[in-house]
């Protein structure tokens, strides 16, 4: 795992307490696309399991995981994917 990834699970972990969290570099996916980067690590799909999430829509849980990696994706997170869930929800 690089340094943005672990910078993310850091951000997540403090800011959701999850249940669940994987993070999976997909970088190699979109290589020579807009937003590559040399190395790696500019897109990540998210999935994230957390009780923080009850109650919320899936609109709200996207604004607060975008809220707390805000300056990530200003920086060299270039795509976010994210997938998340409340406790109970497959």
């Amino acid at each position: 795992m690089g340094e943005v990834a672990i910078a993310l699970r850091r951000k997540l972990e403090a800011a959701f307490a999850p249940d669940e969290l994987d993070i999976a570099d997909e970088s190699h996916r979109h290589a020579g696309h807009s937003g590559a980067r040399e190395g790696g690590e500019s897109h990540f799909n998210v999935r994230i399991r957390s009780k923080a999430f009850l109650g919320l829509s899936r609109v709200e849980r996207q604004r607060k995981i975008h809220h707390v990696l805000a300056s990530d994706l200003a920086g060299p997170v270039h795509a976010l994917s994210v997938n998340a869930l409340a406790p109970g929800e497959p």
